[in-house]
């Protein structure tokens, strides 16, 4: 097998451009066999086997910068750096990452976990490359859906702007080419890219100029027709309005035709963007089928193409999606909104009920938020469905134009907490320390999915500002559902376990390791109290003041950071009330990324768990009773 002969970029080039299709086969293979193990983003990656063997095959990293936004599409990439042998671990605790991670591989120059990004790294290593002197080639590789974010505009804008030499490639995985197209742009992209062509337009217009009188004039008639010309015949106008040569649209699946084009690019003197057409999935019919179902894999069947899913008791995000259509079939105000993850937030039956009243804004978080926020000024209901590792994106946002106003706009934050095998660059740990910081925000968090759906009707009734419920990536624990939905008290707690002399503030998930702790203290004559701390903000002021009276012994477990977290707002309650004799440990993420791993491995690790816990209930109580 070729691909066996493949261990860093430079054996890729030894290859023939013939030998490159069976090599592009291969690792298709490759692919579609080591995912069926550990999941991972298949469609995407099979849809780009063809323009990263071109990229390798031309160029040659890490001198030349591969940028690669989200990383998503960078699969192949990793397969052609030595790192083949270390699929079997991809995604897994302690393994290889899912995403570009710089320090896993020299040819990583760039990581990120969140799109449109890619454009605005390629600009500043571009600058940097410059400012030191050298002529290395930086190349972003960027999706079309990634280019729907702000921040790839105000990068394009930049780069434009300033004419520095780098190579944008959009991977456009939506779009077909028309086949009396595709011939004339491959022939405009070859005028346009020879530095031949242009010195002698320089020239002609130069000449005009000179012409007395009529030369200007005659100079300016000639900008409006080649003008006209470029709006007629180029549909990558934008791009080129905004200072990038366009070459393209060109079939990503053409191996020859990629690199003719690629070395069109490479001669531009300036900024060019390299448009590409592929197929997500391609090679795997499943995934060819249904990219979107594909784009994220757990583990499957390759012959039948079927995913393993684990049975048991609905997740929190189906919960959401399913509570979320009762609430706006008794309330017409209520609508949702989500930044391009409606499959992953769980609206897609919401759309399909409330086709009006659904709005997919695309990766745009920032534009999401200050959406709402006209909605809400409108009397409309918004609920903005966001991942937490999303959010973060749009603090200002949220800041600026949703909390200070004050407006009644509900946050569906999903994936707060561990996320998994997705790792550091998702992890929702820090939306707390960012929420409950800002005035007129309410935060609260359920104990089970059954009061998720209370929190939601919480949420949705709420009419004096911002209010947000956070909730895992998790299974919910099948307690049974009430029929009836009730709004819960701002900002009370509840006593889920009676106990004396030590109490466990647990937010979310973490009332059931609590649990899990207590019934196996319980049997060594050891009571705790578990109290379903469900509002991180505002905090249960007559609860923590009882608590106090009494004297009594707490430990706060959450699954997020400690710094600035529910934790540290205890601790501010108890100093901001003259309160200086309490005791109060907490439990949380400390102050470093947690990388990916199971959610298990990843509580594990920071010390979430019922063994924990109990370690540090005994060491909070008196020597004589730890004895007996």
């Amino acid at each position: 097998m070729l691909l066996d002969q493949i261990n860093q970029p430079d054996d890729l080039k030894k290859l023939s451009v013939e030998q490159l299709g069976q090599l592009a086969e291969e690792s298709r293979q490759f692919l579609i066999k080591n995912l069926s193990v550990t999941g991972g983003h298949l469609s995407s990656n099979l849809g780009v086997v063809e323009l990263t063997i071109a990229l390798h095959y031309l160029f040659n990293s890490p001198e030349d910068k591969f940028i690669f936004d989200v990383g998503h599409q960078s699969y192949v990439h990793k397969m052609y750096t030595g790192r083949m042998e270390r699929f079997q671990t991809l995604r897994k605790y302690k393994g290889m990452s899912g995403f570009i991670k710089r320090s896993e591989s020299e040819h990583d120059v760039w990581e990120a976990g969140h799109s449109s990004t890619s454009l605005s790294a390629a600009m500043g290593m571009a600058a940097g490359r410059d400012l030191r002197g050298e002529n290395n080639r930086v190349i972003a590789i960027i999706g079309d859906g990634a280019l729907t974010g702000g921040m790839a505009f105000e990068a394009l804008n930049h780069i434009g702007h300033d004419k520095k030499k780098l190579m944008v490639i959009l991977n456009d995985n939506e779009m077909s080419i028309a086949p009396n197209v595709g011939a004339l742009h491959n022939y405009l992209g070859k005028i346009r890219s020879d530095k031949h062509y242009v010195k002698a337009k320089e020239e002609l217009e130069f000449l005009l100029k000179k012409i007395p009188a009529v030369g200007n004039t005659l100079a300016k008639t000639v900008d409006k027709i080649r003008e006209s010309l470029k709006y007629l015949l180029v549909s990558g106008v934008l791009f080129e309005e905004l200072g990038l040569t366009y070459l393209g649209p060109v079939d990503g699946h053409n191996i020859p035709l990629l690199l003719d084009t690629l070395k069109q690019a490479d001669k531009v003197n300036g900024p060019v963007l390299v448009h590409v057409i592929t197929l997500k999935g391609k090679g795997y019919s499943p995934a060819e089928e249904d990219s979107y179902a594909w784009h994220g894999a757990s583990p499957y069947k390759i012959e039948s193409g079927k995913m393993v899913k684990s049975a048991g008791p609905p997740m929190y995000t189906e919960v959401f999606g399913s509570t979320l259509i009762e609430l706006a079939e008794q309330d017409p105000r209520v609508v949702a909104i989500t930044p391009a993850m409606p499959g992953g937030s769980g609206l897609m039956k919401f759309a399909e009920q409330f086709p009006g009243r659904m709005f997919d804004v695309g990766i745009a978080e920032q534009h999401a938020a200050t959406f709402c926020a006209g909605l809400a000024c409108e009397r409309v209901k918004p609920v903005f469905a966001v991942y937490s590792t999303f959010l973060q994106r749009a603090y200002d946002q949220v800041v600026h134009d949703i909390c200070r106003p004050n407006l009644n706009v509900a946050f569906a934050i999903d994936r707060a907490g561990f996320v998994g095998p997705d790792g550091e660059t998702h992890q929702g740990v820090y939306d707390i320390p960012f929420l409950r910081s800002l005035p007129n925000m309410v935060l609260m968090m359920p104990k089970d999915e059954n009061e998720l759906r209370h929190m939601l009707k919480t949420a949705v009734e709420y009419n004096d500002g911002p209010i947000a419920v956070r909730y895992p990536r998790i299974n919910g624990i099948g307690v049974p559902m009430d029929d009836q939905l009730a709004p819960i008290p701002i900002g009370s707690w509840e006593v889920h376990r009676e106990g004396e002399g030590i109490a466990v503030l647990a937010v979310g998930p973490m009332v059931q390791v609590a649990e899990e702790a207590a019934e196996l203290l319980a049997k060594e004559g050891l009571h705790i109290r578990i109290i379903n701390a469900r509002f991180i903000k505002p905090l249960d002021e007559n609860m923590l003041l009882q608590l106090a009276s009494e004297r009594t012994k707490l430990i706060t477990m959450e699954e997020g950071a400690v710094l600035g977290g529910f934790g540290s707002s205890v601790l501010e309650f108890y100093s901001l009330h003259g309160i200086t004799d309490m005791n109060v440990r907490l439990l949380g993420i400390g102050d470093y990324f947690v990388e990916h791993g199971s959610v298990k491995e990843q509580r594990q690790e920071v010390g979430l768990t019922a063994e924990r816990l109990m370690t540090e209930v005994r060491a909070l109580l008196p020597r004589k009773r730890q004895r007996a």
